[in-house]
């Protein structure tokens, strides 16, 4: 048992079955480690007779009791684990955790093992990896690369197959920018999904732990875990448990447009990047070109703004009393904050409070965002000759995510013409981290691209569920909230899942009901009806009494039978609506009819992104 062994979770649950134990899995973690030889990526390896007393342990219980069950992970060393020291990147800011962070510790108990502490740039504060006063690590695909960051050594300890999931954290795109520049997968949570207890704050109201896995579906499975609301933690959020479902029938996507759309005179990126595009059109994703202006305006106040206080608060003594025990970049860049004042932090609010109602009004009608993971890939001679604006290029497409409370995802796909990782990343509106895993999904399985550094294949995806699990109930959605039409965030952002597209019975007639904005159907149960094109979603249940009370009359939610013979319950109309309404029964759905009136799609054309 040696590299040939893929460490995806799927992979390792084949190799258990087959009876590998975690006591084999563990010894074959260490000869990787050992074969790697790369210091820069732990900063703390635990004791490996430790950690086998730990797997045996384990492995007297019965396999998969757990649903982590001898998985191996590494945690970024700004993230606590109880008797281990958390040095953030600075020995002289170390301390010796008492307890683990509230994700280190469901993770352990799902039994997953821990292996170490990895590399980061120094108090979590840069995008290159290599803002350290240790050896920084070595990026997996390329040497001559920087690794990225703030995640260095979480990243690569992954993308060189050495664990199966670790974990990071992520402020303005360290959990993504990473994972693109090692081609693997780099999953920003919503936030407050996961809590940050336990967690050195680098700017305590934007920051998220993040994932980093081979696949979507490794990254997700261990978000699952990880969720949950933690009532210590004051910025932790009690919230619908996202969950994966099939790809929508329809999906409305955002793109930079021509205008904004830059890769810093990379051609390769860029070729990369229309490539996966047409891959979109290809899963039949409809593409809409936005000006990204805005998103950009709202990086800029991230990274020139007052929000670096954040940081400065948290190591202020440290700077008063040993500057020099701080890197010297790392310094400059946190010292800035003593040049704000109240009234700046105000004014960045302000800014920040208008330009997120342009982009929510601008997005409003849109599933996602795609966008370049990195617009280009620098090299450690680049960083080292100007460590401060190739940090700030190398976050253009990540800045923005935190500050607008949304999720995101980084996804490898094929590589670029040059061999390098080709790379997009998927953001949505907060809620909808089930939706981008499935999204990306979709998009790794077409890509197949390599697993990091190593020579492991893709692994193929489990079905996914089409019926809804004890604790979810079956929707059928027929209007606005079906895929890639006005209110389906309704359903997505309560942790709703696609399951698939449906037909009622041959008994119901479909209204276009008058004086709604946006346009809402009304069905109704008729003696002259016919088959009417729908969705099936399945919402969690906790969330159907909240769901109920936003529905306005004359709808309301009733038990629809289905072609196949099944019931579910979804949205009905009270007779005395359709009165004065128009009866688009023969379009045969309310997609078809928006479609037909070039209301909410336009008119089908070729591709802009040129064929394959």
């Amino acid at each position: 048992m040696h590299r040939e062994l893929a460490f995806d979770l799927q992979s390792l649950g084949a190799a258990f079955k087959a009876g590998m134990t975690p006591v084999d899995l563990v010894r074959e973690v260490y000869r990787r480690i050992e074969a790697l030889n790369d210091p820069g990526i732990f900063l703390c390896l635990r004791d490996e007779e430790e950690v086998l007393e730990e797997a045996a342990a384990l492995g007297a219980e019965p396999l998969g009791s757990r649903s982590l069950w001898g998985v191996p992970f590494a945690v970024k060393d700004n993230i606590d684990v109880a008797g281990l020291t958390t040095t953030a990147g600075c020995p002289a800011f170390a301390y010796t955790a008492q307890e683990n962070a509230f994700v280190v510790a469901r993770l352990r108990n799902a039994g997953a093992l821990l292996i170490g502490k990895t590399n980061l740039d120094q108090f979590a504060t840069g995008l290159v990896g290599t803002r350290t006063p240790f050896p920084a690590p070595n990026n997996a695909i390329d040497k001559n690369l920087v690794p990225g960051g703030s995640s260095s050594g979480s990243a690569v300890s992954v993308a060189q197959g050495l664990v199966s999931f670790s974990l990071g954290t992520d402020t303005a795109g360290s959990g993504r920018v990473p994972a693109a520049m090692n081609g693997i997968v780099g999953l920003k949570p919503t936030l407050g999904a996961l809590s940050t207890r336990g967690v050195v704050p680098a700017c305590r109201t934007l920051d998220c732990v993040s994932i980093f896995a081979l696949t979507p579906d490794d990254a997700f499975s261990v978000f699952e875990e990880a969720f949950g609301f933690d009532q210590v933690d004051p910025y932790s959020k009690d919230l619908a448990k996202p969950s994966r479902g099939a790809l929508p029938s329809h999906l409305r996507v955002g793109v930079p447009d021509s205008a904004t759309r830059d890769f810093l005179d990379d051609q390769v990126q860029e070729k990369s990047f229309q490539s996966s595009l047409r891959l979109l059109e290809k899963l039949g994703v409809e593409i809409l070109e936005l000006d990204f202006s805005p998103f950009f305006e709202v990086a800029k106040l991230l990274y020139n703004g007052p929000w670096v206080a954040e940081r400065y608060v948290v190591i202020r003594d440290l700077l008063k009393n040993q500057p020099d025990a701080v890197h010297p970049v790392t310094r400059k860049v946190i010292e800035a904050a003593e040049s704000y004042s109240a009234s700046d932090t105000f004014e960045a609010i302000y800014s920040l409070r208008d330009l997120s109602r342009r982009i929510s009004e601008n997005i409003a009608s849109l599933d996602a965002l795609c966008v370049p993971s990195i617009p280009k890939f620098f090299s450690r001679r680049e960083v080292d000759a100007d460590p401060f604006d190739t940090n700030a290029k190398l976050g253009l497409y990540t800045n923005f995510v935190n500050l607008l409370d949304m999720c995101a995802v980084a996804v490898p796909v094929e590589p670029r013409g040059d061999g390098r990782p080709g790379g997009v990343t998927f953001v949505a509106a907060a809620g909808n981290d089930g939706l981008l895993t499935t999204l990306a999904t979709a998009v790794h399985q077409a890509s197949k691209p390599a697993l990091g550094a190593t020579n492991w294949s893709v692994p193929a995806v489990e079905q996914r569920l089409v019926a809804p699990m004890a604790d979810e109930t079956a929707l059928v959605a027929i209007g606005a909230h079906m895929s890639g039409l006005p209110l389906n965030s309704e359903l997505t952002r309560r942790g709703g899942r696609f399951l698939r597209a449906v037909r009622t019975s041959p008994e119901y007639r479909l209204f276009k009901l008058s004086g709604e904005s946006p346009l809402r159907p009304g069905l109704v149960r008729h003696f002259a009806g016919t088959f009417i094109d729908a969705e099936l979603w399945c919402l969690p249940t906790s969330s159907i009494g909240n769901f109920l009370s936003e529905i306005p009359s004359p709808l309301g939610l009733g038990t629809i039978k289905l072609e196949d013979g099944t019931e579910a319950i979804g949205f009905l109309c009270e007779q005395f609506a359709t009165e004065t309404a128009e009866d688009i029964t023969h379009f045969g759905g309310w997609r078809e009819f928006i479609e037909a009136f070039e209301i909410e799609n336009k008119p089908e054309k070729e591709s802009k992104y040129g064929t394959a």
